[in-house]
């Protein structure tokens, strides 16, 4: 199953007339860099564009992607957050929430992944990386999170358990021959009683009158 991180914007040229000059040329560069994998530059690059353009959304998506080819996942995650809640480009917002989901399904952080790829959906239910990056999330989850039928077994077990243990943990080897002892002692003075009531009784005999 593909867990790829998607590249699309990294390859427009950001030609909207609303974008300035500056902008659309920095994020030029900036994409000639990614090719050649200098991602630092890159980056760089893309920062140029937002201080020209702070609003561009190219400049952001690609940043985002080069802070995540040098393992600065957690601010690749922030950009494709505000991305996907603010751009009002509808493949961009999808793209941004996939992404997202993708670098939070790599850290294990599955249940954020799976309203990621959910969000990714809604916008573009037609994405089938999205549906079966979604689905193994789910499948996951489901084999990482114990059933509530197995919870309930597990929990049975150690009740039935406990009793046993304490009931051998209330007496051990010591306490027992202590026990034994005290149990010997009583039946000691009992016999002993017993023994010298018996010989008051047989010494003395019966008056005549």
């Amino acid at each position: 199953m593909k867990r790829r991180l998607t590249i699309w914007g990294l390859f427009f040229t950001a030609i909207s007339s609303g974008q300035s000059v500056p902008a659309k040329k920095s994020i030029h560069t900036g994409n000639e860099f990614y090719k050649k994998q200098e991602y630092a530059k890159a980056a760089a690059e893309y920062s140029k564009a937002l201080q020209a353009d702070p609003g561009n959304s190219t400049a952001k998506f690609n940043q985002a992607i080069t802070l995540y080819k040098q393992d600065q996942k957690v601010e690749a995650v922030q950009i494709f957050s505000l991305l996907g809640r603010e751009t009002e480009e509808k493949d961009l917002k999808s793209k941004s929430f996939y992404n997202k989901g993708v670098i939070l399904s790599r850290q294990k952080n599955l249940q954020e992944s799976i309203e990621a790829y959910k969000n990714a959906l809604r916008i573009n239910p037609n994405d089938k990386e999205a549906r079966e990056n979604l689905q193994k999330a789910l499948l996951e989850l489901k084999m990482k999170t114990p059933s509530p039928e197995k919870e309930e077994k597990k929990d049975r077990k150690k009740q039935e358990q406990q009793p046993k243990k304490q009931s051998q943990s209330k007496m051990n080897p010591k306490e027992a021959e202590q026990r034994l002892k005290l149990f010997q002692q009583k039946e000691k003075e009992v016999q002993q009683r017993l023994q010298k009531e018996k010989s008051k009784t047989g010494g003395s005999q019966p008056k005549d009158w």
